[in-house]
């Protein structure tokens, strides 16, 4: 087959459309002007045959062809990209931006206290971080990776399981000398208890427990709900009531006597934490970088 380079030129001009959210944006990234870039989209767009990005005056997001063809060109432009770094002396330079959907538990919580030490092992890579409620549609809104807790959706997305921790019942020193310890997990009917918030439905999330072949829930109620685990944790600690955390991200506190682990032996539920990317084929250097690094980490 006879190379296009006006095929992949055009390809390269959709990757940064998408990756720098505007046509100006993109025009800006290749200098090239912004009529410069419409044409090259719509040239693009004429050789395959279909729409590939839906645009109004405010707002721009791939078809749905858009999307299966970008999961697939993005991380050939990577490796060509890796491949002429390799050339230049530079084999396994991790550089560039590298955008990252995240749980907002784990990046508080686990990698914000570790970020230093990646950003020096890579200093020409610049990092962006995007704590969301939802995966969303990672392709379509730019993102390189994502890192989150719960069972990946079907779909395209490859991914990796980097761990699983379970739900840790906990109180604060200053909660426990006011109110009493709970002995067991029915006693919490009669505690305060921070209700989380389903980030979908709005409804409070129910307190299950399980210990071997036992499995109970527990009907809890408390004064204070929250969405957002900023707020729980810090409610929390300050002596507001119980919660229930993903017992990983707090092991911390509870060595240091900031929080009383509750029930130990009796175990809440459990999630899994994935990374997540577009597609098969080999990922771009600094996705391997940074997936490698949260693995690294989770496993202590």
């Amino acid at each position: 087959m006879t190379f296009d380079g006006r095929l992949v030129a055009n390809i390269g001009v959709l990757a940064a459309i998408v990756e720098s959210g505007s046509f100006a944006r993109a025009a800006d990234a290749l200098g090239l002007s912004p009529s410069g870039v419409s044409r090259a989209l719509a040239r693009l767009e004429q050789r395959i045959g279909v729409r590939l990005l839906e645009r109004t005056t405010r707002s721009l997001a791939l078809t749905d062809e858009g999307r299966r063809l970008y999961a697939e060109i993005g991380p050939l432009l990577s490796g060509i990209e890796d491949v002429v770094a390799g050339a230049s002396g530079a084999a396994g330079a991790v550089r560039g931006r590298l955008r990252v959907n995240v749980d907002a538990f784990f990046s508080r919580h686990l990698l914000a206290p570790h970020l230093p030490r990646f950003l020096d092992a890579h200093p020409e890579l610049a990092l962006e971080l995007v704590a969301r409620d939802q995966l969303g549609d990672l392709i379509g809104d730019g993102f390189d990776l994502a890192v989150r807790f719960g069972e990946p959706p079907a779909s395209s997305l490859v991914s990796r399981k980097l761990l699983e921790t379970r739900t840790a019942t906990l109180a604060a020193p200053a909660y426990l000398a006011r109110m009493g310890r709970p002995a067991q997990p029915a006693d919490l009917a009669a505690h305060a208890c921070i209700q989380m918030r389903h980030a979908q439905t709005g409804e409070p999330l129910p307190w299950t427990f399980r210990r071997g072949a036992e499995t109970l829930t527990v009907p809890t109620s408390g004064r204070l709900a929250v969405n957002e685990v900023g707020a729980l944790m810090g409610a929390c600690l300050a002596g507001v009531g119980v919660a229930r955390v993903k017992a990983i991200g707090v092991q911390d506190l509870i060595d240091r006597g900031e929080l009383v682990d509750l029930f130990p032996d009796w175990t809440g539920e459990t999630f899994p934490l994935y990374a997540l990317y577009p597609s098969r084929h080999l990922p771009a250097a600094k996705t391997r970088a940074f997936v490698d690094f949260v693995a690294q980490i989770v496993k202590g």
